[in-house]
């Protein structure tokens, strides 16, 4: 996928990178739904991206198939003009992006999934930075609740959501991580199949990376987070993991010339793998009669998806 990752960067690392761009790149490959709006906020404003690749028996055809949600979370892809280039914090949508190209060129050539998948990201060059421990991190030009609400629709079964996660001292392996799956204010047990399609597609044991209860909570609430990764969980009812692409030592969101671009490929590997085994009903993010047992013993967890 080393192709679909030189054409995707080439429009990111910008100082005019915007969605259009993107738009006209995915539409290059073939016909495809594309949308993009601009949204403003306080700090500036971004192009949010919305694509759907449709499936063989997806919803958006009369389908049964289940829809993937993949979602590029970030501040921005760069910090300019205070930062010049394309800073770490870009990664999660490069590597969302790519996996869509790739999903839409294997559909052009034969080999559609099964389901749809809808993949999201902003395109933002030149989002504000914050004070963060133990590196500072990227903000976002608008509020990240309007972000949530854009990301994840009814229509979606279940979300992965793909972030730079390199800015603390809780993991140390360079690559990509997954966490447990999320759903509705419940931290449920790491997907046997998400890690199992893990060792296949990097040949080695898989990396898990901890989250904790304040990182499923809305940002805004003076909670201490980890990093942005699991705010699709707040806003929807379908089970949300998070790819987390890391390094072994603490680099800076606002950092340039830390994208690694095999790194990037391995995570787009993994989405696309994902997505296959997904749609086509092969893959489980949780166990929906041990989640239901939860509900029923300590009831719903829902309210910790609200800021009060």
């Amino acid at each position: 996928m080393l192709k679909q990752c030189l054409e995707v960067f080439e429009i990111l690392d910008c100082a005019s990178a915007n969605g259009n761009k993107v738009k006209e790149l995915f539409q290059k490959y073939g016909n495809v739904d594309v949308q993009v709006s601009k949204i403003n906020g306080n700090n500036g404003s971004t192009d949010f991206v919305r694509i759907l690749i449709k499936g063989v028996n997806g919803k958006t055809e009369g389908g049964t198939s289940p829809t993937l949600g993949i979602t590029g979370r970030l501040g921005g892809l760069g910090a300019r003009p205070e930062i010049t280039g394309f800073v770490s914090d870009g990664d999660g949508a490069f590597a969302a992006l790519v996996a869509g190209l790739k999903i839409l060129d294997m559909s052009n050539k034969g080999d559609a999934l099964k389901g749809d998948v809808i993949v999201t990201t902003h395109i933002c060059p030149n989002a504000p930075t914050i004070p963060h421990y133990p590196v500072a991190l990227m903000d976002s030009p608008v509020d990240t609740a309007i972000i949530n609400e854009l990301e994840v629709k009814d229509e979606i079964d279940a979300v992965l959501s793909v972030d730079t996660t390199k800015g603390n001292k809780v993991l140390n392996s360079k690559g990509f991580a997954i966490t447990s799956t999320v759903k509705e204010g419940y931290i449920l047990k790491v997907s046997d199949d998400l890690l199992n399609i893990m060792m296949r597609v990097t040949g080695k044991m898989p990396v898990v990376l901890p989250i904790s209860m304040q990182d499923i909570t809305p940002y805004g609430n003076g909670i201490y987070h980890l990093n942005s990764i699991m705010q699709p969980s707040v806003a929807t009812k379908a089970p949300v993991v998070g790819i987390a692409i890391t390094t072994e030592v603490p680099v800076a969101g606002c950092a340039t010339g830390a994208t690694h671009i095999y790194d990037i490929e391995m995570t787009s590997r993994y989405l696309v793998e994902v997505a296959k085994d997904f749609t086509s009903g092969l893959c489980n993010f949780f166990e929906n009669e041990e989640f239901e047992k939860l509900v029923d013993l300590y009831g719903s967890m829902a309210h910790l998806q609200k800021t009060k």
